[in-house]
């Protein structure tokens, strides 16, 4: 008996109708936990849904989408009612979400939460011990997986900004079990070899569990004891990890870690010739205005006849003396013509003087008698002349 061979879709169409025949699966209410999470630039959400043991594909169109009171992120719990449909092109089947409520926050979300309490109470995320990143570094220490994009992504961006920078890789498993501790054996090695000027912690997009390495508490110290600055490149720009929060500097992606990272030597050839002219420039106008300050010296009566100031200071000199002699003059003249007037005066007033005219001045014991009552019986006394002094006796 010959059986006819029927085509993929033929069999995917078939299991489709079959499940859209199937009225326990056209109205299903299921709660998990949300994983690979996608919010689609349409509208459209794209998501899978997992317990402990499976998972299953999910997709939320943009016109169920509007219901929402809550943003959808990794690691939520949430209560979905849906319907169960076969996505026939690729063979897998589905649930068609028509309402979504939050169901509490999944073990993943909740530990990411408190880890990043922790620390940031006890002062790892402050910026008071973020370092900078060097200007010009000669080389870049990349741990990531050795195999992938992330790597091309990074030696290519690098290389273009700059040829010579030197890359150097240092593989390390960026999911899984253990991959945390190896990151940050990593980093530890990176800084007590001194193997580069700063460090990229990156690998691509993924879900919680995927991107979780780099929200273990180990990975939070290394980077935090870290002597070389450290740039977190994680997963997607909406993606954040624990080590985003502790890094030096946060890079939405690894391609953009290495722009960060690398200076771009055109831009930097572009701004130093940029200086360059401009320093031309300035120094062309400085030595113009030199020069026209130059030429309006030397065209100056001073450089042009420079014995005429010093001849006008001689006049002038030579006029203030004259000025100050003649001063002089005139002051010791005045002053004789009034000495003389003050020792006619003086002499007016002398006792001598008096003593020419016939008058007479008498002393006792060198005091001038000036009452009669000066001079009792038998007191001697002198009498002074204008030629000389006679030794008397009061009778």
């Amino acid at each position: 008996m010959k059986i006819n061979p029927i085509s993929v879709t033929e069999l995917n169409m078939y299991v489709k109708q079959r499940v859209a025949e199937d009225e326990y699966l056209n109205s299903v209410f299921v709660k998990g936990e949300i994983s690979n999470f996608k919010h689609h630039y349409t509208g459209h959400m794209y998501f899978t849904l997992k317990d402990e043991n499976s998972l299953i594909k999910c997709v939320m169109f943009k016109t169920s989408t509007a219901t929402l009171n809550f943003v959808p992120k990794d690691g939520m719990k949430v209560l979905v009612l849906g319907s169960v449909g076969v996505y026939e092109r690729d063979g897998v089947y589905q649930i068609y979400c028509k309402a979504m409520q939050e169901d509490g926050m999944g073990n993943l979300y909740t530990a990411f939460e408190e880890l990043k309490k922790k620390l940031s109470d006890e002062g790892l995320f402050d910026e008071a011990h973020k370092k900078l990143i060097p200007f010009m570094p000669k080389i870049i220490g990349v741990l990531t997986s050795n195999t992938g994009a992330v790597i091309r992504d990074i030696i290519n961006v690098s290389t273009r900004r700059n040829p010579n920078v030197y890359i150097r890789l240092l593989p390390v498993p960026v999911q899984g079990e253990g991959a945390g501790i190896k990151i940050a054996k990593a980093i530890k090695l990176m800084n007590d070899k001194k193997l580069a000027d700063v460090i990229i912690v990156a690998r691509g997009g993924g879900s919680l569990e995927d991107l979780w390495p780099f929200n273990e508490e180990v990975v939070a110290r290394a980077i935090y004891e870290s002597e070389l600055p450290v740039i977190s490149a994680v997963g997607h720009e909406t993606d954040f990890t624990i080590a985003d929060f502790v890094a030096d500097l946060r890079a939405p992606t690894p391609s953009a870690a290495a722009e960060l990272a690398v200076a771009d030597v055109e831009d930097l050839e572009y701004s130093i010739n940029l200086c360059q002219r401009r320093l031309k420039m300035a120094l062309k106008r400085k030595t113009e205005v030199m020069r026209l300050r130059y030429e309006k010296c030397m065209s100056s009566r001073v450089y042009q006849e420079p014995l005429e100031r010093i001849n006008d200071y001689y006049l002038e000199i030579e006029r203030m003396l004259k000025v100050l002699e003649n001063s002089s003059i005139k002051k010791v003249k005045d002053s004789r013509i009034g000495a003389t007037k003050l020792i006619a005066k003086l002499d007016a007033l002398s006792p001598l003087k008096t003593l020419t005219r016939g008058y007479t001045l008498a002393e006792v014991d060198g005091k001038v008698v000036t009452k009669a009552e000066q001079m009792k019986k038998d007191t001697e006394f002198d009498l002074n002349f204008q030629d000389g002094k006679v030794h008397a006796k009061v009778l």
